[in-house]
């Protein structure tokens, strides 16, 4: 990011940056990603030359085996960093839900954009909603959490797993793989591919994954610069809340092997925190729920997955270490 020293109004109490460059994985909804955060800086920054590097990452080309198997969400992010560590780009925009829980050294979330819906979706060619589905039906998904809940409440139903970009899972579907999938609705949503939704689940159906439906900015921690000209991007309302359920599934172990959700809203100035662990068969589910001020966002984290552990979490949390 090169920084000029004229801002674009005499308003503007940073540097105006001249050129910047957005790493981004190469699926539809990555570059659709990329290219919003570029929109929205375009605005802020119009003097600014804004481009996008598109990249391949290790979990765009391993398609055959579960997330859960290969390593986990860090998969879809590394190239992207290795780029902002070489210079090539200054940074990255993630779906929240797919980044890590404990961020790589050197690296921060700086802002976090305002909430897209952050349900589950079912969709379906045949069936309106998953009550309608009938025993033996093959749902598919790529999220523990997710199947940790249809075995729970659905336990007739066949669940396969589920890889590849939003398109690719669109046409398994369509394809006849499935009788039903079950996706986030925000990405339907920001591909205009509402009409894909036959029902949206609602958190309490399917309890969101933690940052679901929120973008994130990831940049080096360093780069002072570059902190400093996306502030403006950060919406305070959802970064509490991701804050908040971040901070829940870290304190928890939270990643691709383990069945986790976390969702919190700010009502009224008060911050709700909802979550549960659970087995991947769905036979154990740990639920809690606690609520503060919104600049409490980190402990009531915490403090939720404390009352969880209490609840016996941790039974759960170890057998999911025995059996990977």
């Amino acid at each position: 990011m090169n920084v000029s020293n004229s801002p674009d109004s005499p308003d503007s109490p940073n540097p105006t940056p001249s050129r910047i460059v957005i790493a981004s994985r190469e699926s539809r909804l990555a570059l659709w990603q990329a290219e919003h955060i570029q929109s929205r800086l375009s605005e802020l920054y119009p003097r600014c030359r804004l481009e996008i590097l598109g990249m391949t990452t290790r979990g765009d080309q391993i398609l055959d085996r579960p997330l859960s198997q290969i390593g986990g969400k860090g998969l879809f992010i590394k190239e992207l960093e290795v780029a902002m560590q070489e210079g090539h780009a200054d940074l990255a925009v993630h779906s929240l839900k797919d980044v890590p829980m404990e961020m790589p050294e050197g690296f921060s979330l700086t802002a976090i954009i305002r909430r897209e819906n952050p349900c589950d979706a079912f969709v379906s060619n045949t069936y309106g909603g998953i009550d309608a589905l009938p025993a033996g039906a093959v749902v598919g998904t790529s999220s523990l959490r997710r199947e940790a809940i249809l075995r729970a409440s659905y336990p007739n139903l066949r669940i396969e797993p589920l890889r590849g970009n939003l398109d690719t899972r669109l046409r398994k579907l369509d394809e006849g793989q499935f009788d039903a999938i079950i996706l986030a609705a925000a990405g339907l949503i920001r591909l205009g591919l509402k009409e894909r939704i036959r029902a949206i689940l609602s958190p309490e159906q399917s309890l969101p994954a933690p940052g679901q439906g929120a973008l994130g900015i990831e940049v080096l921690s360093d780069r002072a610069d570059a902190i400093a000209a996306l502030a403006p991007l950060n919406d305070a309302e959802t970064a509490h809340c991701v804050r908040a359920e971040r901070a829940f599934s870290r304190a928890l172990g939270g990643s691709c092997q383990v069945p986790l959700g976390g969702y919190a809203v700010l009502e009224n100035g008060v911050l709700r925190l909802r979550g549960f662990v659970g087995s991947s068969d769905g036979q154990q589910m740990v639920r809690g729920e606690m609520s503060g001020e919104p600049a409490d966002d980190e402990s009531i984290g915490q403090g939720l997955a404390q009352q969880l552990r209490d609840r016996g979490a941790n039974a759960i949390l170890a057998s999911l270490t025995t059996n990977r």
